[in-house]
């Protein structure tokens, strides 16, 4: 298959890379950003993109895509709710109405965050955001659409996070991972195990839509790969 990948220089999307150009079902990879992810790799393609709130100029590059993994993000710390709202909601559904005037009906994954609020009506104010992403992304005529919650991600395969406060904290905590796996399986994941399930659920599909760590887990070790 194809797939387009957003966010592709950051701890996660770097992590889905990875998967994507290591597993052989995936034919090749389109990645949309705003820097170079800085890899050759045959497989691979990038598009650099300054404004992801218009993509009408990249729209005819996405057809014949199968699948769009989406990993974009940013941190609500210190941020009003209108700003991260439109950061959060406005770039993602902008990002998923291209995909769907381009690429027809691909899938199409997004990584959303454990806590999640659906309902949008809870007290935490990025919960309800990224709830009402979820739910206008699931309103969209994909072919399918996957909302992953990773809750803890433990950075592999020397992925590192930008941002030096977060690396220090998994460096601490790397060795201690597979204690922490097996006393709160539902809790944590990896960048790898996100990596391999969005591959996963891209050419199987999954039991539904929401996807919590333990399921990302489930579905990464499904794909049989050492």
């Amino acid at each position: 298959m194809k797939v387009v990948l957003f966010g592709a220089t950051g701890m996660v999307g770097a992590g889905v890379l990875q998967e994507c150009l290591a597993d052989p079902r995936v034919e090749a990879v389109l990645v949309i950003g705003r820097s170079s992810c800085g890899i050759a790799d045959p497989k691979l393609q990038e598009i650099l993109q300054a404004d992801f709130f218009d993509l009408t100029a990249i729209v005819p590059r996405l057809a014949g895509i199968d699948a769009c993994f989406f990993c974009l993000g940013v941190s609500s710390a210190g941020m009003a709710e209108a700003e991260y709202r439109r950061l959060t909601y406005d770039l993602t559904l902008a990002a998923a109405k291209a995909m769907l005037a381009g690429a027809g009906r691909p899938v199409f994954c997004y990584v959303s965050g454990a806590g999640t609020d659906s309902t949008e009506h809870g007290r935490m104010m990025w919960a309800r955001v990224k709830g009402a992403t979820e739910n206008a992304l699931l309103k969209l005529p994909f072919r399918a659409a996957f909302m992953f919650r990773p809750g803890y991600i433990q950075p592999l395969r020397g992925i590192r996070s930008k941002t030096r406060l977060y690396q220090a904290v998994y460096d601490v905590v790397g060795p201690l991972y597979p204690l922490l796996r097996r006393i709160a399986p539902r809790f944590v994941t990896t960048t790898t195990a996100l990596g391999r399930a969005m591959i996963e659920v891209a050419v199987n599909g999954a039991s539904g839509p929401i996807l919590e760590s333990d399921d990302i887990n489930r579905l990464g070790e499904a794909t049989g790969r050492a």
